[in-house]
């Protein structure tokens, strides 16, 4: 079945609903749980459903992605495994930016064709979830669809963000409606299951999951709808019709990462007692670069639910419900509560901080006795001592040169030098 399906994952836009997250990075390579990024999560899914040819499409700030994607994935010499970067590119009949989704695999189908497929599975690169694409395909050629779209029952206060989907009793697709409004959701209501139905997910999702028939996509971006631009908003709905279109109801967890509080909350999710999203699942394993890294050193400090990645040097007094990344420092005294902190992109040696402290400059890393609550702490930030943030619904959004505050998270901007005794 390898060779059978292509993937096609999409960078997304500029990413202004993570800012600053995104300020100098696309959004697939967003940091997440410490040690990945967030394009990690569409590429380990298709290696564990033995699809092993993807291309990846972007056009923001996208060297930081070629790094990681460069550095991480690379096949057998005896594999036709590949992962391949696709970043937009002016030429004679194509001379602007992707336009949205179904824009940027028109504008990459010269790339993609060369490839042999029966079927393109298109993907988002900035979603948290694990799933098996090789039952997706099979119930797709069983059912002899067209179309597959990944659907996931959600409550009536999420229906309005998604589109929504009516189907039949043989899960064929018949009507679709983009973010519906509230008074119109009774109308949208689907038979779901009973278990998701008791948990009051009455109304079908799409994922943004796609599977088509090589030939029809083909058809629809170069001639059907050659004009369409995004494939939830125009290719899906109008397909509707004359397109054999099945959904295909994931019942397991799924989250988009959309804003800086979902992205906030998935992270923090990875510390509860059996949380939603399983790295410990060797049937279902994320990948990413294999750095050769020591592991993490801890004194003196109290742990409550809290993950730390390697090469951590942690002098804490508490962390409690926080994600900590790859080559991280925290100070004595200092405490952490709902914090993720995504580490550094190399060490300093003592000779750097020892330079770093006569100009007055933090090392990289927390310092003493410093209390962290509610914040996000990019990498390579620089924090001194008795700096106190304590984020929450009381503060405003604001944007500073340091940090930005959005639904009451504190973010520390990469590469931030936050002074000593610094509040918020």
């Amino acid at each position: 079945m390898a060779k059978s399906t292509l993937s096609i994952i999409l960078g997304g836009g500029a990413g202004t609903r993570l800012y600053p997250l995104t300020a100098s990075r696309s959004k697939p390579a967003v940091p997440i749980a410490g040690k990945y990024r967030l394009v990690d999560i569409p590429i380990s899914n298709c290696i564990n459903s033995n699809i092993n040819r993807m291309f990846v499409l972007t056009q923001f700030n996208s060297a930081s992605l070629n790094k990681h994607i460069k550095n991480t994935y690379q096949f057998s010499a005896f594999s036709s495994g590949f992962v391949d970067i696709l970043a937009a590119e002016q030429t004679p009949d194509n001379p602007g930016w992707y336009q949205g989704t179904a824009d940027a695999v028109r504008q990459c189908l010269r790339h993609i064709v060369q490839h042999e497929s029966e079927y393109v599975l298109i993907l988002s690169g900035d979603q948290l979830y694990q799933m098996d694409f090789q039952e997706m395909i099979d119930k797709h050629r069983d059912s002899g669809a067209d179309i597959s779209i990944a659907t996931i029952p959600v409550p009536a206060r999420e229906a309005t963000e998604f589109g929504i989907m009516k189907v039949d009793e043989h899960g064929l697709i018949k009507s679709f409606i983009e973010k519906p409004a509230k008074e119109l959701l009774p109308e949208w209501e689907s038979d779901t299951g009973e278990e998701m139905k008791s948990q009051g997910r009455l109304y079908l999702a799409s994922m943004g999951i796609y599977i088509f028939n090589r030939d029809l996509l083909y058809s629809l971006l170069l001639d059907t709808h050659k004009e369409a631009t995004d494939f939830g908003k125009e290719i899906m709905p109008n397909s509707i019709e004359n397109s054999k279109v099945v959904s295909y109801q994931f019942d397991g967890y799924w989250t988009d990462i959309g804003n800086i509080y979902s992205f906030f909350e998935a992270n923090l999710a990875l510390t509860k007692e059996i949380p939603p999203f399983n790295l410990y699942d060797s049937k279902h394993g994320v990948y990413t670069r294999a750095r050769m890294l020591p592991p993490a050193k801890i004194s003196g400090t109290q742990l409550e639910k809290t993950i730390i990645a390697e090469a951590s040097i942690i002098n804490a007094s508490r962390l409690e419900n926080c994600v900590v990344g790859i080559r991280s420092r925290v100070g004595h005294g200092t405490t952490m509560v709902n914090c993720y902190m995504m580490g550094a992109d190399y060490f300093e040696t003592l000779e750097d901080m020892e330079m770093a402290r006569e100009t007055g400059v933090p090392p990289i890393g927390i310092g003493e006795r410093c209390y962290f609550k509610n914040c996000i702490i990019d990498k390579n930030a620089r924090v001194g001592n008795d700096v106190k943030i304590n984020g929450g619904d009381h503060l405003n959004p604001v944007d500073h040169e340091l940090y930005t505050i959005k639904d009451g998270i504190v973010v520390i901007k990469k590469n931030a030098i936050v002074p000593n005794g610094f509040q918020i």
